[in-house]
């Protein structure tokens, strides 16, 4: 099973999931997925679209929002609509799970949801750095 990193108690991280992994997070309460890694990253990936079976298959809302480096403004707001329309809690995942607490992150700080601080604390506490994606 992948390493589910709760950050909040609607967002979680994780590193790259499986289609048992969507079974676990149904069993763990998530109502929505979002991929946020681009399609064909590293030959052994599974497919955006296997997860998204999956997850539609269990029950779940799923986005798919590539990331490419670092999120920019379309990937941080697409990011803060997926988790804003999901009705209860988040897990979004890439290669590490970087990508998709960034993207969360920025959308969280520019919204004034949560301030820096709490966010790069929050990171802290689930295993990421995000005192460089949040400047300051």
């Amino acid at each position: 099973m992948t390493d589910f990193r709760r950050v909040t108690d609607d967002f979680t991280t994780a590193p790259q999931i499986s289609v048992a992994d969507v079974v676990e997070a149904k069993a763990q309460g998530f109502t929505a997925i979002i991929c946020n890694r681009p399609d064909g990253e590293d030959p052994g990936q599974p497919a955006a679209a296997e997860i998204a079976a999956a997850a539609e298959a269990a029950g779940l809302t799923y986005a798919h929002i590539p990331v490419r480096g670092a999120p920019g403004p379309a990937e941080v707001e697409a990011m803060r609509q997926a988790v804003d329309a999901a009705e209860g809690p988040v897990l979004a995942y890439c290669r590490s799970g970087t990508r998709s607490i960034t993207a969360w992150a920025i959308g969280q700080a520019m919204s004034g949801a949560r301030t820096r601080g709490e966010l790069v604390s929050l990171g802290r506490a689930a295993g990421y750095d995000l005192s460089g994606a949040l400047g300051g």
